[in-house]
């Protein structure tokens, strides 16, 4: 019944083909929740493409964003289906770092797969992420670098949220092109991820979630 919003999905089709779609099921009284089901199914399939190099870095980007364009579309539908989030995340890219391709497209699959996300941007000072974790109350922290000299910003960060009695509270996870597993244990990070599709999966973990759920 939904294999055309698969299909569409998995050829990159045009945003506006993929919202009249998913607007026609929506008119027929197809329940948004089952689309929700689909959406996730289908970004496993492409985070196993991706991984296994069947699909490139701006495929994956594409399916992420036309997912958030669905996503958008669903969500006063939702609302009225009262659909629970899966969880809260906290997420940003650390201080004196302004790059957040990477930080997006994680934000793009965790909105997707039915996360309430809170994106504080890039250049985050360590003030300002304790400050999050603490009004926000996160199942999960993410944090994002690109670069190899502000990486020790997430240490601050982990640090700063041990000394407010904070750390107890939520879930670290890094990732970033200079951060590796080793660093994000040093730190005390709870996980690790070298790409979205993992940030998502390692997300899922931490929380308790099922990978097929």
């Amino acid at each position: 019944m939904l294999e055309d919003i698969r299909n569409l999905l998995l050829e990159f089709a045009d945003v506006e083909a993929v919202k009249k779609a998913v607007n026609e099921k929506l008119g027929s009284g197809v329940d948004p929740i089952t689309i929700i089901d689909l959406l996730n199914q289908t970004l496993n399939e492409v985070g196993e493409k991706y991984e296994s190099g069947e699909l490139f870095l701006s495929e994956l980007m594409m399916v992420g964003y036309l997912a958030s364009e669905i996503t958008n579309l669903l969500e006063p539908h939702l609302i009225q289906a009262e659909m629970k989030a899966r969880g809260k995340i906290v997420i940003g890219t650390v201080k004196g770092d302004i790059h957040d391709i990477g930080k997006n497209i994680v934000v793009m699959m965790l909105q997707s797969a039915g996360f309430e996300v809170v994106d504080l941007g890039i250049d985050v000072s360590t003030e300002r992420f304790v400050e999050a974790v603490k009004d926000e109350e996160p199942d999960v922290l993410g944090m994002s670098a690109l670069l190899t000299s502000t990486m020790n910003e997430m240490k601050s960060v982990t640090d700063s949220l041990e000394k407010s009695g904070l750390r107890s509270n939520v879930k670290v996870i890094v990732g970033g092109r200079p951060i590796t597993g080793e660093f994000a244990g040093e730190i005390g990070a709870d996980g690790y991820a070298e790409d979205a599709v993992k940030a998502v999966r390692v997300i899922k973990e931490l929380i308790g979630i099922k990978e097929n759920d």
